[in-house]
């Protein structure tokens, strides 16, 4: 019984990861380079969602709104302003300014919200149990809001004509150009709802447990680990990735302390790597 409650919270946890994984493997997708600024908007998102919510008395899904805008402004102007001046440098100059750029921003918030932790005005309710399990409620709520969210994007990329441009500049750029689509524009975008997502994944992870400014850093290393194992580029395999990191972090649980969970991470990147290189779905699929 034990094993299978590890495992159902893994598939919550996971699910919830998969949001801003999608996030990371669409900006690595159209613009080529790991975006490790994640991290902090992943907390832009949560603080966002935070004011919306204990300061003006939102609901959540209205604050997941705030924090996905939130985010992702944050997220396209620090594109435009940081980050896209180095890309002509190359995609490592490109991440290593991404990582100097969350550094900065987490100790914006950090300046502006301090240290201490900080909960969600939520109702408190009583797990659900069935058969010895204890569900959360409030987990079930935000893992259904995760597979909405996905479920929007998918008919965003599908559906849309923006979406469609998303992903002809991800299969290939110069055709992309010859059909006349906006490059400049698309990566803006791109960044937009790559970081717009990573705000919603962030204030969904706060809404399970608290945040402070750290807690994008906290889960960006489970989160980059679930792009890689699922194959960067590729928007199924960031799912199927944050489900096997998640499950596999809740699983070690059985052997391992919990400070060392994030581990599980650390031997899926080398794995893969070392095994399946492209990840398990492989490169860019839609």
């Amino acid at each position: 019984m034990e094993i299978l409650q590890l495992i159902v919270n893994g598939i919550m946890s996971g699910t919830i990861l998969a949001v801003p994984a999608i996030g990371l493997t669409v900006i690595f997708a159209v613009l080529r380079f790991t975006n490790f600024a994640l991290a902090s908007h992943m907390t832009i998102g949560a603080y966002a969602g935070l004011i919306a919510n204990a300061t003006f008395g939102l609901p959540v899904i209205p604050s997941l709104i705030v924090a996905f805008v939130g985010a992702g402004l944050v997220g396209w102007l620090s594109d435009e302003f940081v980050l896209k001046p180095l890309r002509a440098s190359g995609f490592i100059t490109t991440a290593i300014g991404s990582i100097a750029l969350t550094i900065g921003l987490e100790n914006i918030v950090r300046f502006i919200f301090g240290n201490q932790m900080r909960g969600y005005d939520l109702p408190i309710r009583r797990d659900w149990r069935f058969s010895g399990l204890h569900i959360s409620p409030q987990q079930v709520e935000s893992l259904v809001i995760a597979i909405v969210v996905m479920g929007l994007l998918f008919v965003f990329l599908s559906m849309t004509r923006t979406g469609k441009a998303m992903r002809a500049v991800a299969d290939n750029p110069m055709l992309a150009a010859i059909k006349g689509i906006n490059a400049d524009r698309i990566a803006g975008i791109v960044s937009f709802v790559g970081m717009g997502l990573a705000g919603v994944g962030g204030m969904l992870i706060g809404l399970d447990t608290t945040i402070d400014p750290l807690v994008g850093f906290k889960t960006v290393l489970s989160i980059f680990a679930a792009a890689v194992v699922g194959g960067f580029g590729s928007i199924p395999g960031a799912v199927v990735g944050a489900l096997v990191i998640g499950i596999g972090e809740e699983l070690s649980l059985l052997v391992l302390s919990p400070a060392y969970r994030t581990a599980v991470g650390f031997i899926a990147i080398l794995l893969v790597l070392t095994l399946r290189p492209r990840g398990l779905l492989g490169a860019r699929a839609y």
